[in-house]
């Protein structure tokens, strides 16, 4: 995976993750680093391979790597961090010289990715697919049945993951 490599030795990548570690430092609440991004990953790769889809691993690696990288934006701004983080993937995508029309297929997981009103995973669309696995695998990287903070948490009991599989 030429570009995941390219994208975890990208300086802009690796400063944004830094300053995700150092906002979080403190937070009792689920964290958005490399392990979360990770998480994401596979378990979106997971979906993938399970459901036949036959999204690039590349590809799915790539927005999830991402989704999240405009967290320290969002602490220091207000940004949401979907925005921030769409803004930093064009920029991180374009110096990775990533193909431009996989390259939006991300961008639009990354910036529509939380939305709520999610389609279905069945849909012919790459872009739509890529966003619901993207909103899946993130959700499931939670463990809330499992964390300490989950009394403190703002998340909505229905929206809490509460299961090892759903």
């Amino acid at each position: 995976m030429k570009f995941v490599d390219k994208l975890i030795q990208n300086p802009v990548y690796i400063e944004s993750l830094k300053e995700i570690e150092a906002a979080e430092r403190e937070r009792v609440f689920c964290c958005h680093g490399i392990a979360h991004f990770m998480d994401v990953a596979r378990i979106a790769y997971i979906y993938n391979l399970e459901q036949e889809l036959g999204l690039e691993k590349e590809m799915i690696y790539l927005a999830a790597l991402l989704h999240d990288i405009g967290r320290a934006e969002e602490y220091n701004t207000g940004v949401p961090h979907e925005q921030a983080s769409k803004k930093l993937a064009v920029f991180i995508l374009s110096e990775l010289d990533y193909p431009r029309e996989k390259f939006d297929l991300i961008i639009r997981a990354i910036e529509n990715y939380r939305n709520r009103e999610i389609k279905e995973l069945y849909s012919d669309d790459p872009s739509e697919q890529l966003n619901v696995l993207i909103n899946m695998a993130d959700k499931q990287s939670r463990n809330c049945f499992f964390c300490s903070a989950y009394e403190m948490c703002n998340w909505s009991e229905d929206k809490k993951n509460k299961f090892i599989i759903q």
